[in-house]
């Protein structure tokens, strides 16, 4: 298996069925885990120096944080709702416990925190959803942390793709810290696929193809990108669902088209 593909595992005695730390993925700013949680079940973390994205990907929760404390948050049962999570933004300093009510599907996004801002709920009418692209580009995205929303260095945003299409396309990049034209930012994929025996595919390159991987996704891995453009294709007759959780240096998203592919854009949406 790729380097670039962390799969989901059995959960353990916490719930927890997959971690991506800085360490593990051989990079700087992002760590990522999901939980799955039963009844009653209860997770309690230190935030520490990083601040934390709480997703509700599927399920009712009582979450609680150091200085505030939520009851029943949670309306989706399947990522494929298609409707805006609950989430949560906690602090560096901070701590959170958080009691699943029904079967419970938890990701927790980390990156470098200062402590600047309060501990706040992220309701679904707090996520600005819009679509994005057109004819077989065109998928929906659900803007659950952008860039102007407070924090310091998270970007936490999910991605619906319908089966046939294409997204995260034309494939762009974001791996320069040359401002103002581009940003330098890690990222996750934590992909989910309907039905749930399918598959996603994704690649992974740079200009010069010092990386060049397609991978097969499953429903349930994560893929690292370091750097380079990466796309997702959602085979027919397969629905494709993704987390995706950047942090870098600048908290600031931008991204450069890779130019052989550009034009598509231009070409989907003139004939919209």
């Amino acid at each position: 298996m790729s380097r670039l593909i962390v799969p989901s595992l059995r959960p353990n005695h916490e719930g927890n069925v997959l971690t991506i730390t800085p360490k593990s993925a051989g990079w700087q700013y992002i760590g990522f885990e999901v939980y799955t949680l039963k009844p009653g079940q209860v997770l309690k973390k230190e935030t520490a120096d990083q601040e934390v994205c709480l997703v509700l990907l599927a399920g009712i929760a009582h979450l609680s944080t150091n200085r505030e404390r939520w009851e029943n948050i949670g309306q989706r049962m399947n990522v494929f709702e298609k409707i805006p999570p609950y989430s949560a933004y906690v602090p560096a300093g901070d701590s959170f416990s958080i009691e699943a009510v029904t079967d419970l599907e938890l990701a927790v996004c980390r990156a470098p925190g200062k402590g600047t801002y309060p501990a706040r709920l992220l309701a679904p009418a707090d996520v600005g959803v819009e679509i994005r692209g057109a004819g077989n580009i065109e998928r929906q995205i659900h803007n659950i942390l952008p860039e102007q929303k407070p924090a310091d260095s998270l970007l936490v945003v999910e991605v619906f793709t319908p089966e046939g299409n294409w997204s995260s396309y034309p494939p762009h990049k974001h791996d320069q810290d040359n401002l103002p034209d581009e940003s330098y930012l890690e990222e996750t994929y934590y992909h989910k696929v309907n039905p749930g025996h399918g598959f996603a595919v994704q690649r992974v390159y740079t200009d010069d193809r010092s990386l060049d991987e397609t991978l097969i996704v499953q429903n349930g891995d994560t893929v690292l990108v370091p750097k380079g453009y990466h796309p997702v294709s959602a085979p027919p007759g397969y629905e494709v669902y993704y987390l995706n959780v950047m942090a870098g240096p600048v908290r600031t998203w931008k991204f450069q088209n890779d130019p052989d592919h550009e034009w598509v854009m231009t070409s989907k949406l003139a004939a919209k």
